[in-house]
């Protein structure tokens, strides 16, 4: 495919009459071709306009349907992968064999929803037959079932543009669900969005559906993105970024008249706990796993270890200084953009201030950056909160503790993060259950043996957590179980049969699982 640097609007390419930018080559920083086109209002009119009318049939549609959809996108990326990762290196700088293994987590991720949802027992169908006679009072005929939420504004994301940008997690929940999806591409890969785009259009002609159910935007800055949240047609958002900019879409949708929900991935530093145990043997392979998490990706993946509490016991002095050597030692990276490269090095600048100490690699010039590490006791870490903030970039912050009441009562001091991890033993497990339950409150995932970057798409996923990783704890983004985000539940009382959604007919011709008079069945409801 040939790029125009031109959106998609329900199914047509948009104009180039905007304010225009260009593509970055992540590693050079040279401008590329072609010249991408912000946006106009008219567009964004246009395009809700569209997903709203889509939505009274696309919402409506079998799972099947849908099912077949997220099929026929995942087929595309595939035929397609070639150019896609060509692309993408250019724009991102990150290797080839990580694209491509993002080609296929997002081709993973559509079919999973696929298969999800074609049964339909997701829709968590729920029956209470009447009881005309039940005394004091009767109860009325009840049932109930998810339904999809309408248009959804889906933000980019910049350190995965695949799996979490056009046709990443967000938008094959929010299909999934039977929401129609105006994207909101990130700035830092349109050549690779308007490739994606261009697949998700065709599928959506290929399978007869209204154009309407995708289109996507440009945005050179910031007020097409804002004016897409504030959208009265707009029904949900989901984003994946800093904690800046998930906060301003938050007040965006919570100050609109018609306040939306708006889930925001945002800010996390992933805690490791090291206990005692886990330094007994070899504290090197430790040091080595805890160091080839904080630096993979060049530290921007969202479950990056930013944090790591080390205990002052046999074998610290070992894992510490195979933590420094390999450190001190690490070649350059690139970063995704010169911004992030230069926020990356103004943070460093900014801790170096705080007094606390640091190996680092060579010097580099931006876009190219180094790993640095920084140590503390953990007196001076629970006393400035600034240590506590995300760094996006190949950095960790070791905390060397003594006293187990401190450590206790440093956890309890910790915001919301999106995962904690436990290096021990079964002792250790054993001997820190408060410990367990404290990080319990604080994150959405708990590894215990493990570390946290590299997130499995499954059904038991959860990538979320508490504020400020996310906007709403009680949600993930990444798993089947993020299309809870994308729909809200209706019930119908006293309906007659011909007039139920099909689900929660008598005969449960879908054969679906239902909750029937509180108990879970797939068969029919006999009448006598």
């Amino acid at each position: 495919m040939k790029l125009s640097g031109l959106p998609f609007i329900a199914g047509k390419r948009g104009s180039d009459h905007g304010e225009s930018f260009a593509a970055r080559n992540a590693a050079n920083g040279a401008d590329m071709h072609p010249l991408y086109a912000s946006s106009s209002v008219e567009e964004l009119n246009t395009a809700a306009m569209a997903a709203s009318q889509a939505f009274e049939t696309f919402g409506k549609s079998s799972g099947a349907d849908r099912a077949a959809l997220l099929r026929t996108i995942a087929a595309g990326v595939e035929v397609a992968s070639a150019q896609l990762v060509a692309r993408a290196t250019l724009e991102t700088a990150l290797p080839e064999t990580r694209l491509q293994g993002e080609v296929g987590r997002t081709c993973g991720q559509l079919r999973l929803f696929a298969s999800f949802i074609e049964e339909g027992s997701w829709q968590n169908a729920r029956i209470d037959t009447a009881l005309p006679d039940r005394k004091p009072n009767s109860r009325p005929d009840i049932r109930s079932m998810l339904f999809p939420v309408g248009p959804v504004a889906i933000f980019g994301a910049s350190n995965f543009p695949l799996a979490f940008s056009v046709a990443g997690g967000d938008t094959a929940s929010a299909l999934a669900a039977g929401n129609p999806v105006i994207v909101k591409a990130h700035s830092a890969h349109p050549g690779t969005s308007e490739l994606v785009a261009a697949i998700i259009t065709e599928a959506i002609a290929e399978r007869g559906m209204d154009a309407g159910v995708f289109s996507m935007l440009y945005d050179k800055g910031f007020a097409i993105g804002q004016a897409l949240v504030r959208h009265p047609l707009i029904r949900s958002v989901a984003f994946t970024g800093s904690k800046r900019g998930g906060r301003a879409l938050m007040d965006l949708a919570a100050a609109r008249e018609c306040p939306i929900p708006c889930f925001t991935e945002m800010s996390s530093i992933n805690p490791v706990f090291v206990l005692r145990g886990a330094l007994a043997n070899d504290p090197q392979s430790k040091a080595r796993g805890l160091y080839g998490s904080f630096t993979l990706g060049a530290g921007q993946f969202c479950t990056k270890p930013g944090l790591a509490f080390l205990p002052e016991t046999d074998g610290a002095a070992a894992f510490r200084e195979e933590l420094q050597l390999l450190t001190s030692t690490s070649d350059g990276f690139t970063m995704l953009t010169t911004g992030i490269a230069e926020a990356y090095n103004q943070s460093l600048a900014e801790r170096h201030t705080l007094g606390v100490d640091s190996t680092a690699a060579s010097s580099a010039v931006s876009p190219r950056t180094h790993a640095v590490l920084f140590q503390t006791d953990i007196a001076t870490f629970r006393h400035n909160t600034l240590l506590q903030e995300e760094i996006f970039g190949p950095s960790t912050l070791l905390v060397n503790w003594n006293d187990r009441k401190e450590l206790l009562a440093t956890a309890e001091s910790l915001e919301g993060h999106l995962t904690a991890t436990i290096l021990g033993t079964a002792a250790d497990l054993a001997n820190n259950q408060d410990l367990i339950a404290i990080l319990e409150r604080k994150v959405g995932r708990l590894l215990f043996n493990g570390y946290p970057t590299g997130v499995e798409v499954s059904h038991a996923m959860v990538h979320g957590g508490p504020y400020p990783a996310t906007s709403d704890s009680r949600f993930t983004s990444v798993g089947t179980q993020a299309i809870l985000r994308f729909v809200r539940p209706r019930c119908y009382q006293n309906f007659p049969q011909t007039a139920l959604p099909e689900a929660l007919r008598d005969e449960n011709s879908l054969g679906i699982w239902r909750l029937v008079d509180g108990v879970l069945t797939r068969d029919p409801i006999i009448r006598r």
